[in-house]
């Protein structure tokens, strides 16, 4: 599995948002709210779904455990901030180069996937994450949590390992 890279212009997300941890709890709960109250964001793009982890800052992933807490977001790009839906919030997806990988299957198997990215792919490439939200996208091909075809894309915050 190896990845495209993208550098992206900033992205203006509306969406809601709840302190997690991998353990993946409250995620199912956050995004049945967010997809029954979505049709009151205005001025969406057609751009799918955004799973956005927001990290604390200065986490390393060798630090990474069950019980690190960060954000997670369920949103939607927007072309502009007009108007935000009570109980929703905005979040500027930083800019940047990204490897974008692609899970294929339910999200019982989203593990193996994300071990191959952090454990083999990133340590054998000449990148290093970068400080930056690290997000899925569900797109067209993206069919419900439990499909063995749905899609997903994930895309990895990176820079080389030599800048600083």
């Amino acid at each position: 599995m190896e990845p495209t890279f993208e550098t992206i212009e900033p992205r203006k997300l509306i969406g809601m948002r709840i302190e997690a941890t991998i353990s993946f709890d409250d995620t199912a709960r956050l995004w049945k709210e967010f997809v029954s109250r979505q049709g009151e964001i205005e001025n969406k793009k057609n751009t799918g779904y955004y799973s956005l982890q927001v990290y604390p800052e200065g986490l390393k992933m060798a630090d990474f455990t069950e019980t690190t807490t960060f954000e997670r977001w369920a949103a939607v790009e927007v072309g502009a901030f007009d108007k935000i839906p009570e109980g929703m919030e905005k979040k500027v997806l930083t800019g940047g180069k990204y490897a974008v990988f692609t899970h294929v299957g339910p999200i019982k198997t989203f593990v193996e996937t994300s071990n191959y990215i952090y454990s083999d792919w990133l340590p054998a490439s000449k990148y290093m994450l970068d400080t930056r939200a690290h997000f899925e996208r569900l797109g067209d091909k993206y069919y419900g949590p439990e499909h063995p075809e749905s899609e997903e894309e994930i895309w990895v915050p990176i820079k080389e390992k030599n800048q600083d």
